[in-house]
């Protein structure tokens, strides 16, 4: 017999957690069913490469604190949802059983995205049982490789030789996050890795991982480097989780595509957080968002739409990061090939970097700089045409 519930969520992260939220707001008693795949219930990810590593970090923190009982959630954990029959409006599970929805949410995230070959013995870092895993085998060995120099690979750097450990880091572009930042704001970054332990392999790819023991493994770089270490951690960014609606035949160019309520190409079908493609006014274009802010607003919007709401998301997220003492919030596009004007207090230590594409401001980032984002999202919504950007300075240091 299949069960029957008016909402389905598929998916137990920050954006499923946050759509119970929305829900819950417009509709309290509506019967709600989540599945997810992971065996913990929903938590918040950032911490899993930010403060879980500084002292006094505690995992106790990560849990989101919603009582899923008292809100009269059926929380089913550690199962994957394999199927859904449009026409029945039904879910099918990896176990064989189906539930019946009226409306139903994809916040399904990504997977990691693994190294060519899929090397054995990398720790791909996404989740709170790869953090476990991570600190388990960190007790033995004094050396560790860290694969990626984008967020997630240079925070795990950061952190693991916070952590004692000696790190290489090794990632194919000029420096650490030169995809983002500007050639001199990176070089520094880099610089300052340097100087803080890290072995920097820029420019460099893994060619080969092979197991050494069974407590190490050697990675062989592309130029011939030969690391010896007993954790390497891949941070190579995600693959959204689009198979639910590819196998109905659904295009999904970049994660799932969405209007402004968060619905679907499919009929009573949404998609929220990482996975979701939806349209940002401010910037006049699609994007698809990996970070908390995104996760816990947009969740929490479109489950409120699924409820009835009908509230057009029209937020732009900021997002973080901590690299050793240097911290940064962002908004909007933040890609290193845009035209940026630099407004440091203290060159590449303090200021802010704007980012410009046909005169506009279309991103924002602040160097330890704090409380700037609601002005800095104000810039980039008013959309007005800035010329060469030599107002904007003393706009946002001030």
């Amino acid at each position: 017999m299949t069960a029957a519930y008016k909402y389905v969520v598929v998916g137990g992260g920050m954006a499923a957690d946050a759509a119970v939220r929305g829900i819950r707001h417009q509709d309290p008693n509506g019967s709600l069913f989540m599945v997810s795949q992971e065996r913990f219930p929903p938590y918040d990810r950032p911490p899993l490469s930010k403060a879980l590593w500084k002292k006094g970090g505690r995992v106790e923190s990560l849990w989101r604190g919603l009582d899923y009982d008292q809100m009269s959630v059926d929380l089913r954990l550690g199962e994957r949802a394999v199927r859904i029959d449009a026409a029945a409006h039904e879910l099918w599970l990896a176990g064989g059983a189906h539930v019946h929805y009226e409306r139903l949410l994809l916040a399904t995230g990504g997977a990691p995205r693994e190294l060519a070959g899929h090397p054995v013995g990398v720790t791909y870092f996404r989740t709170v049982e790869d953090y476990f895993r991570l600190r388990r085998a960190m007790l033995s060995g004094h050396e560790a490789v860290v694969v990626g120099g984008g967020f997630i690979g240079a925070e795990m750097a950061a952190a693991l030789t916070l952590a004692g450990k000696h790190v290489h880091l090794v990632f194919p572009e000029a420096g650490v996050l030169s995809r983002l930042l500007p050639p001199r704001l990176a070089a520094a970054i880099t610089e300052d890795y340097a100087q803080r332990g890290v072995t920097v392999h820029a420019g460099r790819q893994v060619a080969h991982i092979e197991a050494r023991d069974n407590e190490t493994w050697r990675v062989i770089t592309d130029a011939g480097d030969a690391l010896d270490a007993s954790v390497v951690v891949a941070g190579l960014g995600i693959v959204p989780r689009v198979d639910l609606m590819t196998a109905m035949g659904v295009d999904c160019p970049d994660g799932i595509v969405v209007d402004a309520l968060g619905a679907t190409a499919v009929e009573d079908v949404y998609a929220a957080g990482d996975v979701a493609n939806f349209p940002s006014p401010a910037l006049g274009r699609r994007m698809r968002v990996e970070h908390e802010d995104h996760a816990n607003r947009h969740g929490e919007c479109v489950g409120a739409n699924m409820a009835g709401q009908e509230q057009a998301y029209d937020y732009l997220p900021l997002f973080y990061s901590d690299l050793f003492d240097l911290g940064f919030e962002a908004v909007g596009r933040l890609d290193s090939r845009l035209a940026t004007v630099e407004d440091w207090v203290e060159p590449e230590k303090r200021g802010v970097v704007f980012y410009l594409e046909d005169q506009h401001v279309v991103g924002v980032l602040a160097v330890d700089l704090w409380d700037r984002m609601d002005a800095a999202r104000a810039l980039i919504v008013d959309r007005q045409p800035v010329g060469d950007g030599s107002r904007l300075r003393g706009r946002l240091t001030g």
